[in-house]
């Protein structure tokens, strides 16, 4: 079982200078020729025998007569690189101490280093016969290394929490989770179970989470100064979904364990804003749920007055995360917050708008958006704003409630799924949706084939320009 106490320490970044460790030339392909005729001649040879060109990624090895590693060169082809493109150097090295010999930005410093850790990433904790990566990078003195590390365990923990199978991440097991890192941080928690969710009005939490043998819950998390500017972080946290009564086929169920990557998300970004210290009074609010098939699971047709006061006609029980996150930020629209996040694996629909890489987002600000589309271009963490466009909403009509959960069209699923959910935030309040896959269907370097945390880069660091460290 995955335990936040047991996380693995990230030890593939130091700022402590190893005179041993072997330097890592970066060349791209414009200046390629030129670097190469001022090699030896033997070095030459070796660099035509190896067809090297200096495309991104691209790594070559240098030895010595006794086969001693002296250098390495890497290529970055056109220059702009990515984390990824580091993380592709880092998984061709083999075990030792590196530094970049080539003099970096700040920015191009923290993403080498931070694309260096995701190449050591591993979802290994079930695995018998575990093989760990050692190639440690001494990181240039431009790069932040605090900041990178931060992003860093925010990264892992998100993925680690959406890799875990359900069995041992369920609603009671994430709680634990939550009040491991509350601890850490020194952070207040409250957590609402089962029937008292009934007594507190969260009635659509509990709806959706009723017929699971592990209770539902909202987890609510607080921390930071009281004076100062509210966030607040609402994750979706179905830890598993059948689809419920509307169930789900074999194939769409097999990683549905992700399905809680909202929830996965809040957390590791709460985690981040904690651990940097950001200027801001953080509650993170988690509806924890399985949505489940018993005899009292909830119907199409059934009607459910929400925390809101609004009544929901439920037209599809797969149409769950919605119902869950309803409640939630009703609640955070209580106190007022400064800016409201939500994160979310919602639709399908998000997946065929924008393929399973580009997480949507969709926001009542547009400072917000302007924002984060520019954070994300900065952070190479994609994310694309789409429209709350307001007569979509006719289509969640309902004939005996106040609104329906769904409509009763297969187009622009993401933008229903997203005005249903402004339907509960309050006037005056500044909120961003994010419809998140959660997910790296293949594998590529320092992106495993499992969970993957989308859109926290782009956003933290959208946070710390805002609010400050």
């Amino acid at each position: 079982m995955f335990s936040y106490k047991d996380k693995k320490t990230i030890t593939s970044l130091t700022d402590k200078k190893d005179d041993q460790s072997v330097p890592i030339t970066l060349v791209t392909t414009e200046k390629f020729e030129n670097w190469k005729s001022e090699q030896e001649k033997i070095d030459q040879t070796w660099i035509e025998s190896n067809n090297f060109k200096a495309t991104k990624g691209s790594v070559l090895i240098f030895s010595s007569s006794i086969g001693n590693r002296k250098s390495v060169v890497a290529g970055v082809g056109d220059g702009d690189t990515t984390p990824w493109d580091f993380a592709k150097i880092a998984s061709s090295l083999p075990d030792g101490a590196y530094h970049f010999e080539t003099k970096m930005d700040k920015e191009t410093a923290n993403t080498a280093a931070f694309g260096w850790v995701m190449a050591h990433y591993n979802f290994d904790y079930y695995l018998k016969d575990k093989k760990h990566k050692n190639a440690v990078l001494c990181v240039a003195d431009e790069c932040d290394l605090p900041l990178v590390m931060t992003i860093a365990k925010g990264t892992c923990l998100t993925r680690d929490l959406v890799n875990t199978p359900t069995c041992d991440m369920g609603p009671s097991e994430l709680a634990t989770v939550c009040e491991e890192v509350a601890k850490t941080y020194n952070a207040c928690i409250e957590i609402t179970t089962g029937e008292q969710l009934l007594e507190s009005g969260y009635r659509t939490i509990h709806a959706v989470g009723r017929a699971a043998e592990k209770e539902p819950r909202l987890i609510d998390v607080t921390w930071g100064d009281k004076k100062a500017p509210k966030v607040t972080l609402v994750g979706k946290g179905v830890c598993f979904d059948t689809g419920g009564l509307d169930i789900k086929s074999a194939d769409s169920m097999l990683i549905m364990k992700k399905d809680m990557g909202g929830a996965a998300h809040v957390l590791g970004l709460g985690q981040m804003i904690m651990e940097l210290g950001l200027k801001v009074r953080l509650r993170i609010l988690i509806p924890a749920v399985e949505n489940n098939i018993a005899g009292n699971a909830f119907r199409p047709g059934d009607i459910i007055k929400s925390y809101h006061g609004t009544s929901i006609e439920i037209g599809n029980t797969d149409a769950e995360g919605r119902l869950v996150l309803c409640d939630a930020l009703a609640l955070a629209c209580e106190e007022k917050p400064d800016l409201i996040l939500d994160f979310a694996t919602l639709t399908g629909a998000a997946r065929v708008a924008m393929g399973p890489d580009i997480p949507p987002f969709f926001t009542n600000d547009d400072n917000i958006a302007n924002n984060i589309m520019a954070h994300s271009d900065a952070n190479f963490d994609p994310l694309w704003q789409l429209p709350l466009y307001s007569p979509y909403k006719k289509m969640l009509a309902s004939n005996v409630a106040d609104i329906n959960n769904v409509t009763t069209t297969s187009y622009g699923g993401a933008i229903t799924a997203a005005l249903f959910l402004k339907h509960f935030i309050s006037d005056g309040i500044s909120w961003a949706h994010f419809d998140v896959y959660a997910w790296n269907s293949s594998a590529s370097p320092g992106r495993q084939k499992g969970g993957e945390a989308m859109g926290l880069r782009a956003v933290f660091s959208y946070l710390i320009e805002k609010f400050g460290s």
